[in-house]
Formats: structure tokens, C-alpha cells, sequence
């Protein structure tokens, strides 16, 4: 796949359970929509709508908007509502899956993914509540930062979002899943070489079995 944003998207779809509801973030997370069944599953957005789908260019509606403030359509049965009630939603457990972009996620699981340190932001915004709310969290990253840094670390030194343990991790070069304990490697994505996975993670993780094999 040319573009290694779609790539990590479609992965993340693979994830998705049937009939899930589905909370995307910003970023990598809101490429996921193109790669799952219309049919099996509801997309959520924080600001207050349930049923998000694709938009037309017909159909933009400058009021019609996901949390990263994007045009967004309204799938057949879509529902709008007040974002508290929309916030209840999450923080009483009825979104089955949260996908999220990240600056940093560490051996703990934690995610930092709201602030670096001496730049300004906006605000956390619904990341905190999705982490603690959504019954799984899947995170989407590139591998390394824009300085080569790891995103993937020992131990995060940007502002934690949660301490809420991300279940999956999709970066262009690995797949990683929590197994209650640590993170385990349990594919590659793309050309990338185990060699090159360990290369650029200081985050603990085990390797899953056959993972680099042939």
C-alpha cells in the first residue's frame, strides 16, 4: 500500500468487532472509516452524533462536524444529541472500541497523546474519557516521531493521558497486544524487519511467536 497512514488504518479495521460502536480520533484513526463494512458497525463522535459516515461534496454542512471539527455525513438511522449526553455515553461504557492516535505510549501501556511539554494546546479534549470509558482502545502511530525519536518507550515523559492500559498498537512497522503483563509482537506490517522493529522501540515487549520467521 503506498501510503503508510492507510496501511496502519486498515490494519486498525481488523480489529473492529461486528456491530461495534466505534469512536475514531484525529488523525490516522479517521482513515479507518474507509476500511470497514457499512453494515456492521456505528461510528461515534464526542460532539454529539452517532451514525457518522462518509461525506459528499454535495453534502457539506459547516455545522455537521466530527471532534477534529472535519465534515462528516450522516449514515441512514444517525442520531444527534447533546455532547454531555454524548460524553455519557462513554464514560458509561457503551462505546465498544476507541481508536486513537498517540505521541508516546510506554511499557505500562500508558498513553500520552494531548501534550508536549513547552507548546501550546488546545485541550485534552474526549481522549481522557475515551481511555477510560471504551472498552478497547487501539492506538495508531507512526513509529517513530518526525525527529526519529521512539514513540513506543520505556516510560512516557509527555503528559499521560490515562493510566488506562491501550489493549493494541498499529505503527507502520509492528502490531503489538497486551497480554495483561507486557505488549507482545505479534506482526510486522509492510517490509519491516524484527531487526528494525527492536532498532526503534525502547518500550518492553516480548515477540510473538513465528513473528520475523522466513
Amino acid at each position: 500500500m503506498s501510503n503508510v497512514k492507510d496501511m496502519i488504518a486498515k490494519r486498525a479495521a481488523e480489529e473492529i468487532k461486528p456491530n461495534s460502536i466505534v469512536n475514531l480520533g484525529i488523525g490516522i484513526p479517521t482513515l479507518v472509516a474507509d476500511y470497514l463494512n457499512d453494515d456492521h458497525f456505528d461510528l461515534h463522535t464526542e460532539n454529539g452524533l452517532l451514525g457518522v459516515s462518509a461525506v459528499r461534496e454535495d453534502d457539506i454542512d459547516p455545522l455537521r462536524v466530527n471532534a477534529g471539527k472535519l465534515p462528516v455525513g450522516e449514515a441512514v438511522g444517525a442520531a444527534y444529541f447533546h455532547s454531555a449526553d454524548s460524553f455519557a455515553m462513554i464514560r458509561g461504557g457503551h462505546v465498544d472500541a476507541a481508536i486513537l492516535g498517540a505521541l508516546q505510549v510506554d511499557s505500562k501501556g500508558r498513553v500520552a497523546n494531548w501534550a508536549i511539554p513547552g507548546k501550546d494546546i488546545i485541550g485534552v479534549g474526549g481522549a481522557m474519557d475515551l481511555l477510560v470509558g471504551a472498552k478497547k482502545i487501539i492506538i495508531t502511530t507512526r513509529h517513530v516521531s518526525k525527529d526519529g525519536s521512539p514513540k513506543l518507550v520505556g516510560e512516557c515523559t509527555y503528559p499521560i493521558t490515562s493510566t488506562r492500559i491501550a489493549d493494541t498498537i498499529i505503527t507502520d512497522l509492528a502490531v503489538f497486544q497486551w497480554n495483561g503483563e507486557k505488549y507482545v509482537l505479534t506482526e510486522l506490517m509492510g517490509d519491516a524487519s524484527l531487526e528494525e522493529v527492536v532498532n526503534n522501540t525502547t518500550l518492553d515487549f516480548e515477540v510473538g511467536v513465528n513473528v520475523g520467521e522466513g
